[in-house]
Formats: structure tokens, sequence, C-alpha cells
């Protein structure tokens, strides 16, 4: 029976091994999705601020051309000035500068404040794109990571399979057929060790007459109160 006790154990390892590896499978690219929408996420808030400084360079430069634009209407209304011959032309003129200047000033305002706005938006942006390049190592590192373990992970179901068919043919027919019900109701675990007489599967106290056969390993035992198979570890009871 040790040697049952032993495939068994053996089995379990394997089936937990797949078991992993199939949770890995599922969770694996929904991992990498997460990865991918938080880099975009982070992207996206770059190129906004790459956007909106191009948009305020643009409008600047607009201004400026606006500005340029009124100072030669000015410059050319003040030359007009002293061509006028009555005082009626003299006062429409100088209210026609006046307008001028004022419209001038109202854009020289408008750029001081767009310096203001492009020197913020400079700083936003720099930050995000010191941010970002130093992220962008850690994604890819990760992103890498999980690419490769997705690759592996076919292969690697492969030969856990192998290796479980390979013992199974070894295992009593009822034996595999107990361990395959136990499994299919105790969440994939059906095989468990005891420690210092507590089963391992559920945590509850074994009887003594219980875990003393258990220790001599001569039939198989299960759980009282779980009913997964119990087994004794010597390198986890020792002292």
């Amino acid at each position: 029976m040790k040697e049952q006790i032993a495939l068994l154990i053996d089995l379990q390892k394997i089936d937990q091994h797949i078991r992993t590896l199939n949770h890995k499978k599922q969770t694996l690219p929904e991992k990498a999705g997460e990865l991918d929408q938080d880099f975009q996420t982070r992207k996206d808030r770059m190129e906004d601020d790459r956007r909106g400084l191009e948009g305020l360079n643009a409008l600047h430069k607009e201004k400026e051309s606006e500005l340029k634009q009124g100072q030669e209407k000015l410059r050319k209304a003040k030359a007009r000035l002293l061509e006028v011959k009555t005082n009626k032309e003299y006062q429409a003129m100088l209210a026609e500068i006046e307008t001028l200047e004022k419209g001038n000033g109202r854009i020289e305002e408008e750029i001081l404040v767009l310096y203001d706005r492009i020197d913020e938006k400079k700083g936003s942006l720099k930050n995000h794109e010191k941010d970002f390049e130093q992220y962008r190592g850690g994604y890819e590192a990760e992103r890498k990571k999980i690419d490769e373990e997705l690759a592996s992970i076919d292969g690697e179901l492969a030969d856990q399979k192998k290796k479980f068919e390979a013992l199974v043919p070894g295992l009593k027919p009822d034996v595999r057929r107990r361990y395959e019900m136990i499994k299919g109701r105790r969440n994939g675990v059906a095989v468990v060790s005891a420690r210092n007489a507590v089963c391992c599967g559920c945590n509850m106290n074994l009887p003594p007459q219980l875990y003393n056969e258990l220790q001599r390993s001569e039939e198989l035992i299960y759980c009282p109160n779980c009913n997964r198979i119990i087994y004794w570890d010597e390198d986890v009871n020792v002292g």
C-alpha cells in the first residue's frame, strides 16, 4: 500500500501543477490586458499634454501675427494723423488710434497669459514624459515575462499530462476511482498530509487511533471530516 500512497502523492502534485498552469493560462491574458490598458492610459495622458502644448503654441503664433498686424495698422494710423487737415478728421484719427492701442494692449495681455500657460504645459509634459519612460521599462519587462510564460504553458501542460498518464497505470483501479471522486468533490485536492495529528486539508484534529494507523501506512486512511486521503509525511512531523 505504501507504493499506492506514494503514487497518489505524486499524482496530486502533478494535478496541482496542472491546475496552477491552467489558472495562469486563464489569468495571464487578463493581467496582460490590464497592463496594456494602463500603458495606453498613461501614453494618452502624455499625448494629450503634447497636443495641448501644440495647440497653445499655434494660438500663440496666431496672436503674435494678430499683434503684428495691429501694430502695423497703428503705425499707419499715426502716419495719417500727420496728414489730416481738419479738426474733425484729427479727432476721428485719435479715436481710431486709441481703439488700435487698446486692441493691441489686449492682445499683448493674452500673449502674456499664453506664455504662462505654455510654460505650465511644458512642465506637465516634461514630467509625464519622464514618468512614462520610467514606467515603460517596467511595463515592457513585465509584458515580456507574461508573454514568455504564456508561450511555455502549453508545453509544460503537455509534459505534466504525460507524467500523469505514465503514473496512472500503477494505481489500482479502485484507488484511481476514489482519487478522482474525492478530487472532484474537494476542489481538486484529494490527497493531503497530516501534521501533528491535524489534517492539512481541513485543519481538523484526527482521532489518536487513526493517527497511529496513519503512521504505519498499511492502508488508505481518510480524514473523518473532509474525506480526503491523508498520509504520514515524516518531513513535516519531525520532532
